[in-house]
């Protein structure tokens, strides 16, 4: 059986979700606010390769883990990750992505909740 970045389209398709999601969440007032001072094109870089490793794909991650990335972020809370797994569900939504597998990554999201808010 294919690892979910196979299943998704692999490289191509991480690409695609990834500029998709970022253009989402650039534009959503919940969250974008937190990127007004970041650099997109290596967010986007990095998230790709993120993206990626998660996904069971090449690892070629070398970014920060989630509590170290984002722990400089100050009022961070569940609304926020909550409003990133939806635009993350949305883009994938859009790209064809099986429900099933917008799930499971629904599911790694959430793993790093904690992590991501500092908890």
């Amino acid at each position: 059986m294919s690892n979910l970045y196979e299943r998704i389209g692999g490289d191509a398709a991480v690409n695609a979700a990834v500029n998709i999601f970022y253009r989402k969440v650039l534009s959503d007032d919940r969250v974008n606010a937190y990127f007004d001072i970041v650099d997109m094109d290596a967010q986007i870089a990095k998230q790709k390769g993120f993206l990626t490793m998660v996904f069971g794909g090449p690892n070629h991650y070398s970014g920060k883990d989630m509590r170290e990335g984002h722990k400089h972020l100050t009022g961070l809370n569940d609304s926020h990750v909550d409003a990133i797994i939806e635009l993350l569900g949305e883009t994938l939504q859009e790209l064809g992505v099986a429900e099933s597998d917008i799930g499971e990554i629904a599911n790694i999201a959430n793993s790093v909740r904690d992590d991501v808010l500092n908890r």
